[in-house]
């Protein structure tokens, strides 16, 4: 199975396993006696995955962000859209099986590059929808890459159960989220859920 191959669409996704034990450039691992941490470079790579645990023990991306990113103020956002539209975002995703997400087949480390044209134009549409809509309220957007993941997946993995039974994974963590609180005193679309948004990334 091929698990980091460059995309036109600008998507890379490669087995976790291979990506510890050879990682791309601006990265490297450093082994410790409780698993491994994972360094790389700010001003090319924005990660944003949380610690979780492999075979190689506990794993820990020293510069991220985690999943759900946090966004205080105005100033916040413009850094988190910069960096979105300009650097190669980096993400933790598991192949499981069921519809139930019940067990983990493999996990991939996906990356995008937000300075692809196809990406970049997707992601400042669905970032200004979001922020026209809730402007001066606190607001969360989820942006899911199931899609790209599927069309990926179809052409790419191949994983056989214990069983001998080929399987279509079911992606478990295949978006992240942007949480950004205003200090507004009465933020009522926030406060009963209104103001909750999603888009979703179609590379092709």
């Amino acid at each position: 199975m091929t698990t980091r191959k460059p995309s036109r669409s600008g998507m890379r996704v490669t087995e976790v396993e291979e990506f510890l034990r050879n990682p791309p450039d601006g990265f490297s691992v450093e082994v410790l006696c409780s698993g491994c941490r994972v360094h790389s470079d700010p001003e090319n790579s924005l990660v944003l995955i949380d610690d979780f645990d492999s075979c190689r023990g506990k794993t820990v991306f020293q510069k991220s962000l985690g999943r759900k990113v946090k966004m205080q103020n105005f100033w916040e956002y413009t850094s988190m859209r910069k960096s979105l539209l300009s650097k190669r975002v980096h993400l933790l995703m598991s192949a499981c099986e069921g519809t139930n997400e019940s067990r983990v087949l493999k996990q991939f480390v996906v990356s995008i590059d937000g300075n692809d044209p196809i990406i970049k134009w997707q992601m400042e549409r669905g970032l200004d929808w979001t922020i026209s809509s809730v402007w001066g309220e606190s607001y969360s957007v989820d942006i899911d890459l199931t899609e790209p993941l599927e069309r990926w997946a179809a052409k790419n993995i191949h994983i056989i159960t214990d069983k001998l039974i080929k399987v279509q994974p079911v992606w478990r963590d295949a978006s992240f989220t942007l949480q950004y609180y205003s200090d507004a005193l009465f933020d009522f679309p926030h406060w009963f859920g209104f103001s909750k948004r999603k888009f979703n990334l179609r590379l092709t």
